[in-house]
């Protein structure tokens, strides 16, 4: 089987304990610690959808291109987590199904965008891995029951690409966790950690506020909360 890292490592006993913290209870009953906000209930509609992944796909391209920028980025190019194409097949394939326009990237994929780059051009790498991290494997979580939800809502139960992945033997994996994908990701993660001193280290664990107020603001398109 693959080796797992042990509970010992930089992400189990530091990163994902200060976004678990961030979840709220009924995210994460057990580490939850954020009070929901009161909110009305919202349906999404299609148009919401559209806009959500049109954003995301911006993010995540900004995302895959600045990890070809520098080589001790290399451990996280090709991995098989990267979303922009299969994003691309949903927009098509939502555009000529539905016979729906593209809409422009909204001002929250803009900003999210610019400052993946800006992270990466000056050089911030462990906040660069802190939103890596946090984006990609919260899609494979909370982002998988979201795909869920929107599919039974929106396309009669179709699931679309965004939440299907390749594994290395040319399975697709559909409906749970990469885990195959995620394991070397996880294990590049805790080998640069490993070289961090404790200052980049807070520096990495710190951005984690930051991952989330972008992160929401995405999904902001699905629940009446869009900033644009």
């Amino acid at each position: 089987g693959t080796a797992t890292v042990e509970a010992t490592g930089f992400i189990d006993t530091e990163l994902r304990g200060a976004a678990m913290r961030l979840h709220t209870f009924s995210q994460a009953p057990r580490e939850g610690r954020v009070q929901e906000a009161e909110r009305k209930p919202y349906t999404p509609t299609r148009e919401d959808y559209l806009h959500f992944l049109v954003d995301s796909q911006h993010v995540y391209r900004a995302f895959e291109e600045v990890m070809h920028t520098q080589p001790e980025l290399e451990p996280f190019c090709d991995t098989g987590l990267e979303r922009a194409d299969a994003l691309e097949d949903d927009i098509t394939y939502m555009m000529r199904e539905y016979g729906m326009e593209r809409p422009e990237v909204g001002s929250v994929g803009r900003e999210y965008a610019e400052e993946i780059r800006n992270m990466a051009k000056d050089g911030r790498v462990p906040e660069l891995i802190c939103h890596y991290y946090n984006h990609y494997f919260a899609h494979t979580a909370g982002g998988l029951m979201i795909g869920k939800k929107m599919s039974s809502l929106l396309f009669d139960d179709k699931i679309l690409q965004f939440y299907k992945w390749k594994g290395g033997d040319g399975e697709v994996i559909e409906g749970r966790k990469p885990v195959q994908l995620l394991d070397p990701v996880r294990a590049a993660i805790e080998d640069m950690a490993a070289e961090w001193s404790a200052e980049e280290k807070a520096r990495c664990v710190d951005e984690t506020a930051n991952t989330f107020k972008y992160g929401g603001a995405l999904t902001g398109y699905l629940n009446g909360q869009a900033a644009n």
